[in-house]
């Protein structure tokens, strides 16, 4: 049975991801950017699995599913790494140490974060497959899921990286407020001396975003890890055991599911859109968003409405007040 609701909401929110991308990119913010793009492209691949197996598990395109899998097995390392970029940074900035921030550094920052970002996340799709014990699984409603081998091997591999670099995002982001603490008066002064671009504004909201998709990410890691945990793991012995039968693809309507699975995968499927929306909230919403809000709805009347800029003032100024 098809739940329209799983489409919609995956659409929305690689739209509304999407917003905050030119400010972002013109600031080259690598950790943000990495993080509208991972999500650009996981609620994407949710919203067209939702469309593609409503009410079926039938198995018409496995190379999307092979390629899908293993983008979600990158994912699930990559947020966390760019949310501790994000908060290294915001370290780097508010601390003590004497950082130039001239071309040349921040040439160096772009490349140490697009490795972490993007060149991690490959490595770890990589290795997932010494813990994927066959091709995929198909959940109907859900589409084609990444398989592991649960094993102390994926514990290493698929959990313990993601939690890490959590980890590694909690002791940046406590040290940050830590020096915004310590300096809250003369900190707007701080930053403009900088150098960095940032306002007391903006570092505090790229903080809070970064510690809000952090504590979300970890809970939902660890609960995950916990759920396959319980049953107890498997042996991971030998090569050839783990990989036998390896291209059988596991097929599973949501009638066989139990209660408490169906919700759990309802949980864990929702908190892709979810972390789209509380990344729009925190930067679709501000002062940046509103001035390219402002933009875009000038050009929208210069372009198509052919109004001069005299025109459109005159007509935002004629609106009735309410009083």
């Amino acid at each position: 049975m098809q739940n329209p609701a799983l489409p919609v909401g995956a659409f929305l929110a690689a739209i509304l991801v999407l917003v905050p991308l030119p400010w972002h990119w013109r600031a080259r913010n690598i950790g943000t950017l990495a993080i509208i793009a991972w999500l650009f492209v996981l609620n994407l691949i949710y919203g067209i699995n939702s469309i593609v197996w409503a009410g079926n598990v039938n198995n018409p395109v496995p190379v999307w599913c092979d390629i899908t899998t293993k983008i979600m097995i990158g994912a699930n390392s990559a947020l966390p790494v760019a949310t501790m970029c994000v908060c290294k940074h915001l370290e780097l900035v508010s601390s003590n140490r004497r950082v130039r921030f001239d071309h040349a550094d921040r040439r160096r920052r772009i490349i140490f974060e697009s490795i972490m970002c993007f060149g991690v996340p490959l490595i770890l799709m990589a290795l997932h497959y010494v813990v994927q014990g066959h091709r995929f699984d198909i959940f109907e409603n859900f589409g084609c899921q990444p398989t592991v081998y649960f094993s102390i091997a994926a514990i290493f591999i698929v959990y313990v990286p993601p939690l890490a670099f959590s980890i590694a995002t909690l002791v940046y982001a406590a040290t940050s407020l830590y020096h915004f603490i310590r300096r809250r008066i003369s900190f707007a002064t701080h930053l403009q001396g900088s150098n960095s671009s940032l306002t007391t504004h903006r570092y505090l909201r790229l903080m809070a975003m970064a510690v809000t998709e952090m504590v979300w990410g970890t809970a939902l890691t660890s609960f995950d890890l916990y759920n396959n945990i319980v049953p107890g793991l498997r042996v991971w012995d030998n090569w050839a055991d783990v990989h036998s039968n390896f291209s059988r693809v596991d097929l599973y309507p949501t009638m066989l599911f139990p209660p408490a699975f169906l919700r759990s995968e309802y949980l864990f499927w929702w908190s892709i859109p979810v972390s789209a929306y509380i990344f729009f909230l925190f930067f679709g919403l501000g002062e940046e968003a509103r001035k390219e809000y402002s933009k875009v709805i000038t050009l929208f009347r210069r372009h198509v409405l052919r109004q001069a800029p005299a025109q459109a003032s005159f007509a935002t100024s004629s609106l009735p007040n309410s009083k």
